[in-house]
């Protein structure tokens, strides 16, 4: 009763109303968001409601940035919010496309930034240095030693 309780209250209902109904319904509010969705994404796939192509779901990647570029020149916080969003969960639609996990895919990331980061800052160390005293300059040269080091 307690997890039906608490279901209703995310999904917005009052405690007396019965919780909302649909296609979409089912899909718990408790996954990770990027898995949320791509299981939202499908579901509507399921009916029709879908791009056939990956590259039209890239178009709307661009479509997306731009108007986060948009808002971020004259909106607010909420509005930036909001368009990342977007952004996010048209990236989330192409990576569902091009049959690419976007929770591994960002997972993935992250590791690659803490590698090349850790890099520059055990390079910057080995100098008796903190990249808080190095330069943006600096910093990315290091990268792309870094990025050059992964690759070959």
């Amino acid at each position: 009763k307690a997890q039906a309780k608490r279901a209703r209250s995310e999904a917005g209902c009052e405690p007396e109303q019965t919780p909302p109904s649909g296609l979409l319904a089912d899909i718990p509010l408790a996954l990770p968001g990027l898995t949320r969705a791509v299981k939202l994404q499908a579901r509507a796939a399921s009916v029709g409601f879908d791009w056939n192509d990956a590259r039209l779901v890239l178009e709307k990647i661009r479509e997306e940035t731009e108007e986060l570029e948009a808002v971020l020149n004259s909106g607010g916080s909420e509005e930036i919010e909001d368009e990342a969003g977007d952004l996010l969960f048209a990236v989330a639609n192409f990576c569902r496309h091009a049959h690419a996990d976007p929770e591994a895919a960002i997972r993935r990331a992250n590791a690659k930034f803490e590698r090349r980061f850790g890099f520059i800052e055990e390079t910057l160390a080995q100098q008796g240095r903190s990249p808080a005293e190095a330069g943006l300059e600096e910093m990315e040269s290091l990268w792309e030693r870094a990025k050059r080091s992964e690759t070959g």
